[in-house]
């Protein structure tokens, strides 16, 4: 009797705790897209991180911060209150419209994150913040209007924070540009989904290539970051930056990150870049914005990791989005190019900043 009453209820039990031991066991701790090629930075790359609930996680450092944090820094005193209110620069903006009726390459800062880039006969826009928004004022206007704009092929979206995916930005592109495919990271599609019609979507992890039109290669790579729109999506979309090869150039483009070691895995995956898109400001108060934005002098020393050619700042002058004034890290890059072991470029909005050969 006790023989059978084991194998009636025990044993079930066994195997089904044993079964779910097993899954918990096997529960992919790394994610990818089967349908896109990866160039792993070492032997020993395994996908991008997720966490036991299958968030996505950076790949040196866990990002820590809380409500606390943010109302220490939004109920601090801002040393530079007066300096910014003072300061009323804005950022120079190109004189001439820029002619895309030619065939040449170009990299043109539309202000913050957003680059029109045309490569090898692909154009490209990176995160296309063009109006206000609700949430954001343009401080520095828009070199151009929007009816001059070229035709856009791809879309590269880095991640899903407001000032880098925008609603009204993203469906005016899409709107004009119905054939667009979206290049961007793991879980995205379902952030802009309802924004768009049928177009095509790639949705990769870190250190995997698009499939795109021969003539170039686009990668997405690791930055020190992290995702969250609304109430219960933390980390549940990725966020990183690209890497664009074509024939005669290369561009990194970094999105939003904070300073560490992935700076040199995305160089032992593709090399140094000719031209590098260093986001520079909203980096103060540091110890509460270093964890997502890089300093000047870090973007400095994270640029001389990748051994890129051109230093291009961005991420600055644009939207007021933390205590330093808007021009500061300029300042900053400017007077520190002794540091710089490259060219730095001023990104005048509107100004082809592809370097004469």
């Amino acid at each position: 009797m006790k023989s059978k009453y084991l194998f009636i209820f025990i044993v079930p039990i066994v195997v089904l705790l044993m079964i779910s031991k097993t899954t918990e066991e096997v529960k992919p701790s790394h994610k990818s897209n089967p349908d896109l090629a990866t160039i792993p930075p070492s032997s020993d790359w395994l996908g991008t991180p997720v966490d036991e609930k299958g968030r996505f996680t950076n790949l040196y450092h866990d990002f820590e911060s809380s409500i606390k944090d943010v109302l220490k820094w939004k109920m601090s005193a801002n040393p530079q209150k007066d300096e910014k209110k003072n300061d009323n620069r804005s950022l120079p903006i190109s004189k001439t419209n820029f002619d895309f009726s030619g065939n040449e390459d170009y990299l043109i800062w539309l202000g913050h994150a957003s680059y029109l880039i045309r490569v090898d006969g692909v154009t490209m826009i990176t995160d296309p913040l063009l109006e206000d928004n609700l949430f954001l004022k343009r401080k520095s206007e828009l070199p151009f209007p929007l009816e001059n704009f070229p035709k856009i092929d791809l879309l590269l979206l880095s991640h899903n924070h407001r000032d880098h995916c925008d609603k009204s930005g993203i469906s005016w592109v899409v709107a004009q540009n119905p054939d667009i495919e979206i290049l961007t990271g793991l879980g995205m599609k379902n952030v802009i989904s309802s924004w768009i019609n049928d177009q095509k979507t790639q949705e990769a992890g870190w250190f995997q290539t698009y499939n795109t039109s021969p003539s170039i290669k686009i990668h997405y790579v690791p930055s020190r970051h992290w995702s969250k729109r609304s109430l219960n999506d933390d980390n549940k979309s990725l966020w990183g930056g690209f890497f664009i090869e074509g024939k005669n150039q290369s561009i990194y483009f970094m999105g939003d990150s904070g300073a560490g070691p992935h700076f040199e895995d995305i160089k032992n995956a593709f090399g140094s870049p000719d031209y590098c898109l260093m986001g520079i400001g909203a980096y103060k108060p540091e110890w509460f914005m270093h964890q997502a934005h890089i300093s000047p002098t870090d973007a400095i020393e994270a640029f001389n990791t990748l051994g890129g050619e051109y230093f291009i700042p961005m991420h600055y002058g644009t939207f007021d989005l933390s205590d330093e004034p808007l021009l500061e890290p300029w300042d900053v890059i400017s007077s520190s190019q002794e540091k710089i072991n490259g060219q730095l470029i001023e990104p005048v909005l509107g100004s082809n900043l592809i370097q004469a050969p």
